[in-house]
């Protein structure tokens, strides 16, 4: 859904409330899963520091730095969409306050 829905954002017309509604959602979706999964391995990481587990800490640690280079770069996307197209393409205020918010 957030790959359609940025392909109707990059097209510079203003979004109706459903699509707005649909970009937000899908983004917040993909965002929600990485923060789940970033919570489920540091949570991880700290029971097996205990344990003295230094391989599998080494190895959940590179996991969780993948994910978060993968949140940055979705945060990144969005943040570049609405400065470049929606903002711009924005006519009412009802819609530039739903991308400032």
């Amino acid at each position: 859904m957030v790959e359609c829905m940025k392909t109707v954002a990059k097209l510079d017309v203003e979004l109706t409330v459903e699509e707005r509604n649909l970009l937000s959602v899908g983004y917040k979706n993909v965002i929600g899963a990485r923060r789940a999964s970033w919570r489920i391995m540091s949570s991880i990481e700290q029971k097996e520091e205990s344990k003295g587990n230094e391989n599998n800490v080494k190895l959940i640690k590179s996991y969780c730095q993948k994910v978060e280079e993968e949140l940055s770069k979705i945060c990144s996307d969005i943040l570049t969409i609405i400065d470049q197209h929606l903002i711009p393409s924005s006519t009412t205020g009802e819609a530039t306050v739903f991308y400032y918010k």
